[in-house]
């Protein structure tokens, strides 16, 4: 096989009675297509899950991961946590509003910023230490801390990037996997290698509304009537998820860490199959693996298979494969760009030129892919 400059990962995952990702009203995230409205999770709530699972295969137990942050109030909840309290408080806002505009281009004066910022263990810590030390230098002193604040602007303003100069995974993992976009810096950004549509059902949706009750225990037997009254949305669907991983970028965002980029496509495999959307845990219990996962490795520009559900496909895994596996052969009869492929399948459809075996095996083979390639200088 030619060297595999992409990773392509599809699968389907059958949900019931969920209310998996909703939108600002509440119901159910959708999508038109093929004439049909469809069922969606956002790529933004899949990834999401991934990121934070607390998982045998977490991201997080990987060796060498970095933890990073996303908020729109890390200079309150991770720079001045746990020491800043004894800090005067006109010191500590001069010093407050210096670091919101940093990182947010704006000074914190009234409300939060609307854009949440990821920061990697490494910079929080580069940014406490140097809060600490302005800190000390300013003594409690209002005039000096303004004074100390603002040469210490004019040397980092717009300058994040230098914040995490030299450091493996300035964004942590999160970042080296997902991106970052840094409005106040463009020069931190980091570019994502990680790439997620967003999940759709193969079929038409398939929705309810559902009209609940919550009883009053201590209610008196004349009571009548429920303590509360309440409707939700139920849909149950069989969804066609893909992501794409470029396997040059990933192992550049990890500083070309070749092992370290293997242990991540293996657990990312595991995370994609195995952890859901975890919306209404209590009422609904959405818990589902992929019925279907195909891994593709190859080194032409990746292509989704969503256009075997453009007419929908009945809500049952074996005609859905069978559809995927049609629109598969019809792309590679066209096409033959000679992807190597491995299929975990609860059907029985045969995938064209594909390996069959479990998700252990899939997950091996997609740990082995960047060993394929020769590691890029770190960037």
């Amino acid at each position: 096989m030619s060297d595999p400059r992409f990773l392509q990962i599809h699968f389907l995952a059958p949900y019931t009675a969920a209310l998996l990702n909703r939108d600002d009203a509440g119901l159910a995230k959708r999508l038109p297509y093929g004439g049909a409205l469809r069922t969606r999770v956002s790529s933004q709530c899949l990834k999401r899950h991934w990121r934070l699972a607390e998982d045998p295969h977490a991201l997080s137990a990987i060796d060498g991961a970095e933890d990073a942050f996303r908020s729109r109030d890390i200079v309150d909840k991770a720079i001045f946590e746990g020491w800043a309290n004894q800090v005067d408080e006109d010191v500590k806002e001069i010093l407050r509003r210096t670091l919101f505009e940093v990182l947010y281009g704006y000074t914190g004066k009234e409300k939060k910023p609307s854009q949440t910022v990821l920061l990697g263990a490494v910079e929080i810590a580069y940014l406490t230490k140097e809060a600490k030390a302005l800190v000390a230098e300013a003594g409690g002193d209002k005039k000096t801390a303004k004074e100390l604040a603002s040469a210490w602007l004019k040397e980092h303003k717009a300058n994040l990037k230098a914040m995490s100069e030299g450091a493996k995974l300035p964004g942590g993992l999160t970042g080296a996997l997902f991106g970052r976009m840094v409005t106040s810096d463009p020069r931190a950004n980091i570019e994502a290698p990680v790439h997620v549509a967003h999940a759709f059902t193969v079929h038409a949706e398939e929705a309810e509304s559902d009209y609940f009750i919550a009883a009053d225990d201590l209610a008196r037997e004349e009571d009548t009537g429920a303590d509360t009254i309440q409707e939700t949305e139920l849909t149950s669907g069989l969804f066609y998820g893909y992501v794409v991983v470029d396997l040059p970028g990933l192992i550049k965002n990890l500083g070309g860490d070749v092992a370290l980029a293997g242990e991540v496509l293996h657990n990312l495999t595991y995370l994609i199959a195995e952890v859901s959307p975890g919306a209404k845990l209590g009422s609904t219990a959405p818990y589902s693996r992929a019925s279907f996962m195909l891994l593709e490795a190859g080194d032409r520009q990746p292509r989704s298979l969503a256009e075997a559900f453009r007419s929908p496909s009945k809500a049952e895994t074996g005609q859905a494969v069978a559809a995927l596996c049609d629109h598969l052969a019809a792309l590679d009869a066209a096409y033959a760009t000679g992807e190597t492929r491995r299929v975990m399948s609860l059907a029985n459809s045969d995938v064209p030129e594909a390996e069959r075996g479990s998700l252990a095996d899939l997950a091996q083979f997609a740990k082995s892919l960047p060993e394929r390639l020769k590691a890029p200088e770190a960037a």
